[in-house]
């Protein structure tokens, strides 16, 4: 387990062990703000239950994930190459993010029923913009000088765009991805919110009704367990394919320091 992994697992260890004394302390009730160690027996006393509909919640987050991916990137290209892209589809989807997405919702939902595809759908609208603002920042800001070179040498747009400005810009795309793996986790279960009988926004929905706030609470944690896991997914991917960037050079060098 590297440094990184150890943090991370004493930050979140230090953070329930704190919730636990403080609601031991103050005595605050089950219903108000339950303890840690009931809300994992909660969990604990429905594995397979709570497990579906993670599998569910995280399976609709991947779909919307993938699709805002491949759009996007197609988009952020279009942008770069086209000015007729970039002032009609540029403008088109800055108009689109200032709307917020759970008010859009109820339109998927009436478009695409209260299926799997409206939450999809809702999780790949929001994801989109940060994949396709940090893509088109990572195309743009190719190295000039090796640009001319591609030229003069008559090299071709798609040369200059494989060889040159998207290796260039994979660090601007990974970093529209962490954000936007996180949005299409939220964007799922605002889509589970409106209308759903499956995922872990059904099962915060159909608690709070009841005022089962230790279920409330299970699900809050399965998702902040399992959107830390896509996130850290995202960064392992990013490290695996841009292990030359300076970012990481940095860290490596920190790391040999800290051990010589």
């Amino acid at each position: 387990m590297n440094n990184r992994a150890i943090s991370v697992t004493l930050v979140i260890l230090g953070f329930f062990v704190a919730w636990e004394l403080l609601v031991r302390m103050l005595g605050l009730p089950t219903h108000f703000l339950p303890r840690p160690s009931a809300v994992i027996l909660e969990i604990a006393s429905e594995p397979k239950w709570y497990a579906m509909h993670t599998l569910y919640t995280l399976y609709t987050t991947m779909l919307g994930f993938g699709l805002a991916l491949v759009f996007g990137v197609a988009a952020a290209i279009g942008i770069v190459y086209s000015r007729w892209l970039e002032n009609t589809l540029y403008t088109l989807l800055v108009s689109l993010n200032s709307i917020p997405k759970i008010a859009l919702a109820p339109l998927f939902i009436i478009w695409l029923g209260t299926g799997t595809e409206s939450k999809v759908a809702v999780s790949f609208l929001i994801a989109l913009f940060s994949v396709v603002i940090d893509s088109v920042l990572g195309l743009r800001s190719a190295d000039p000088d090796a640009l001319d070179l591609l030229r003069t040498m008559r090299g071709t747009r798609l040369q200059a765009l494989w060889k040159i400005r998207f290796p260039g810009a994979l660090p601007h795309m990974f970093s529209g991805m962490k954000v936007a793996i996180s949005l299409a986790l939220v964007g799922a279960i605002a889509g589970e919110f409106v209308a759903s009988q499956e995922g872990l926004g059904y099962v915060i929905i159909t608690a709070q009704s009841m005022f089962q706030t230790v279920r409330v609470f299970a699900s809050i944690v399965l998702l902040g367990v399992a959107g830390t896991i896509l996130f850290y997914l995202v960064d392992l991917a990013e490290r695996l394919i841009c292990p030359w960037h300076v970012s990481h050079r940095v860290e490596e060098s920190k790391a040999l320091a800290a051990r010589a």
